[in-house]
């Protein structure tokens, strides 16, 4: 370990933007989350401004320095992170074109078929790890071409969002590897861009930015995102990652003894591999991971803790007669209520596809439901449908890991859904297994300041450094109620299956 002094990770959420500060420690220092809007235009469309994501991101750093009392001077190397697979479409000048189309867009299923009609879906599968589904990059590229023509011709470049704040900052056009493998354009067995997927597809490839592996120093603030910032210029930024694989990192996720399951705004399985088999390659999806020369696996439900996030702001919060809203929308004390509440809900189930979904499921169509409400049913048992359906889809991607021969020794769970007590006793239960915490909760942003860690010259390498820098905390260990979800996961396995049908006539009847 060589001389470190603070590193700074920032993370272009869906929600918002967030900046931390870590010492030589690991110690968190200051943290400063800045939230903006998500738009929804159409159903199944989400869209953000990019320009929200710039501000946030320079209101939060500059909250992180002031908190802190840092100089910028005392920062060694920024790492960046934030939502995977969205589109940024930059023109000549380097101007926003559109509104940057997210990773849970749903409008580009007749594109994905393109797609796999056009190269073979096997093909696509064999070099990219996964089918190509509507929320990856280059489906939505293709949507844009074919849906707004005026716009495709003007791209000079295509950024994914994290990708855009590094741009703003130090003006260099780059990515990473392990973000870039969830554009649908990627070789992922050989941690490259795809030039046939790329020339299959018809796109320009000059328009993609080059990749670079997670902890290697991409580029340095310039004179504009210094003085915006208050950054020092030529401070080194690191290449970064996905959210999901900075998560990862942040977690401890590097070896395969240990598996995570993030429960944000979206719910993630992921597990690290230490080569690449194309062949174990199914219904989860693969990627490169953000420890150089390591890759994993990952399955993805859309709607995890947004899933609870909708349910409080829409079926939740209600207004007396003179408008005042009541105080009943905080998350822990609608969890609270749950507690009196049976496992499986006396028969009430919730499906969590609230905005389609892609693990085991790689449907856009696909709907949330409660199933089986009857006279009984309070809004408690309502809540706890949501967490005990939350805690099922993400066992989906558990018992496919389980299918691939992953052998884990434990569940390490992060997000804002491991926040709760009861929540993590859901999901212990519902999973068969322990599920521990760790000694950080900030996810992502983390991960990306553990990148920054090791490449500003701290660590050797990204495992050394999470060896240092994450422990385990807490440990929550499954109880008598595992047999009573194991027959009800069994019923809510059936489900979709048996609505899939009606979801897609639905669909029909409301375009």
């Amino acid at each position: 370990m060589r001389e470190r002094t603070i590193f700074l990770g920032i993370d272009v959420g869906t929600s918002g933007s967030k900046a931390i500060l870590i010492d030589a420690t690991g110690s968190v220092l200051a943290k400063s989350l800045i939230e903006y809007q998500l738009h929804t235009p159409k159903p199944l469309w989400s869209e953000q401004n990019p320009h929200d994501w710039w501000q946030a991101t320079v209101q939060a750093i500059q909250n992180v320095l002031t908190i802190s009392k840092t100089e910028a001077s005392d920062i060694s190397c920024i790492g960046l992170t934030g939502q995977m697979h969205g589109l940024v479409l930059l023109d000549q000048a380097g101007e926003v074109l559109r509104p940057a189309i997210l990773w849970n867009d749903q409008r580009t299923g007749a594109q994905c078929d393109k797609i796999h009609n056009r190269v073979g879906i096997q093909r696509v599968i064999e070099i990219t790890g996964k089918p190509a589904l509507t929320g990856f990059t280059a489906p939505k590229i293709l949507w844009v071409r074919e849906h707004e023509p005026h716009i495709y011709k003007s791209i000079l470049t295509i950024l994914l969002p994290k990708d855009y704040i590094r741009y703003r900052l130090t003006g260099s056009l780059l990515t990473d590897v392990a973000d870039a493998s969830g554009t649908s354009l990627f070789d992922v067995g050989q941690r490259t861009w795809s030039d046939e997927m790329i020339q299959s597809l018809d796109i320009t490839h000059s328009w993609l930015p080059e990749a670079h592996e997670s902890p290697v120093i991409s580029a340095r603030v310039d004179n504009t995102g210094s003085k915006v910032t208050g950054l020092l210029e030529g401070t080194p930024v690191v290449a970064g990652a996905g959210d999901q694989a900075a998560e990862a990192v942040g977690c401890g996720i590097v070896n395969q003894d240990v598996i995570s399951v993030t429960v944000g705004t979206s719910g993630v399985v992921f597990a690290a591999m230490p080569t690449y088999d194309r062949e174990k390659i199914g219904e989860l999806h693969g990627y490169c991971h953000a420890v150089p020369n390591m890759w994993h696996v990952m399955g993805v439900m859309l709607s995890a803790g947004g899933s609870l996030r909708w349910y409080r702001d829409n079926l939740v919060r209600v207004k007396s007669r003179n408008s005042e809203e009541h105080d009943i929308s905080d998350y822990d004390a609608l969890i609270k209520e749950t507690a009196a509440i049976p496992p499986g809900c006396e028969g009430l189930l919730f499906l969590p596809y609230l905005m389609g979904e892609r693990t085991p499921y790689a449907d856009p169509l696909a709907r949330g439901a409660f199933i089986g409400l009857t006279m009984r049913h309070t809004r408690a048992h309502l809540t706890r449908a949501v967490l005990e359906g939350i805690a099922f889809g993400l066992k989906d991607s558990l018992e496919r890991a389980r299918k691939l021969g992953i052998k884990f020794q434990k569940i390490r769970i992060s997000g804002g859904g491991a926040r709760s007590k009861s929540w993590r006793e859901i999901m212990a239960n519902v999973f068969q297994s322990d599920v521990t915490t760790v000694n950080v909760t900030e996810g992502a942003a983390y991960g990306a300041a553990l990148l920054a860690a090791t490449g500003g010259g701290a660590f050797d390498s990204v495992p050394e450094a999470v060896n240092a820098m994450v422990l385990d905390v807490d440990n929550t260990k499954p109880g008598e109620s595992q047999e009573i979800y194991q027959s009800y996961y069994q019923q809510y396995s059936e489900l979709y299956p048996a609505l899939s049908h009606s979801f897609h006539t639905i669909s029909a009847l409301d375009a």
